[in-house]
């Protein structure tokens, strides 16, 4: 089975806790040889950067805007596309911030995962067999300091960390993470911000500019 058929395992083909491990580790396969491929994350925010991802050579997509009536079309697309489609479901107007707006992804998108700064989502998204991709802003030294705590209560996939160009910010989060791959992203201006955060630790960067996706290319 290819991975893309594997990414397009329908709800009720999992209906125990070995399937939904046996989904969870092949996505993150998926993205660690998808990001050795092409460290950079397509970010798109709009119909125009929908289209120009489908064509890029980024293999994984966040999605960064929609709604409840459009966002099964916009991770229609990227499937179609063959590629990782992850909704930032903090983002989606329409979806309240509780745990129904997981299960509404899950039941009625074709999504791989979410991701999100809020942990109660992040725990539901797990439960459900989703991706998950746990996101903190480097605001402060408290924000940094309650990665740790987070990251073990939560148990996310992937941290991801904003903004990408604090390398060694990055150096002592992956010293907090319990293990966890790490994606930079926010601010990226081009790829010298990208060589920065990959040479830091980090796995990935993921952007909304379309000019470091064409870098890659």
């Amino acid at each position: 089975m290819s991975y893309s058929e594997k990414l397009n395992l329908e709800v009720g083909d999992m209906r125990t806790q070995a399937e939904l491990a046996r989904r969870k580790k092949e996505l993150l396969e998926f993205f660690y040889d998808s990001t050795e491929r092409c460290p950079v994350i397509a970010a798109v925010k709009n119909d125009e950067w929908l289209e120009k991802s489908s064509s890029s050579v980024c293999e994984i997509v966040y999605i960064l805007y929609g709604n409840i009536c459009t966002i099964r079309d916009i991770v229609h697309e990227i499937k179609k596309a063959g590629k990782m489609a992850v909704v930032h479901i903090d983002l989606i107007s329409g979806l309240a911030s509780k745990e129904i707006s997981v299960d509404f992804i899950r039941k009625f998108t074709e999504a791989d995962g979410i991701i999100s700064t809020k942990p109660h989502l992040i725990k539901r998204a797990n439960e459900l067999g989703l991706f998950t991709i746990q996101r903190f802003f480097m605001l402060d030294t408290i924000t940094f300091n309650n990665i740790k705590k987070h990251v073990r209560d939560t148990r996310p996939d992937v941290v991801e960390m904003m903004p990408a160009g604090l390398g060694k910010m990055i150096r002592y989060a992956l010293e907090e993470v319990d293990g966890k791959p790490l994606v930079a992203s926010g601010l990226v201006l081009d790829s010298d911000d990208v060589m920065g955060a990959l040479s830091a630790g980090a796995i990935a960067v993921s952007t909304t500019n379309l000019e470091v996706w064409k870098s890659v290319e």
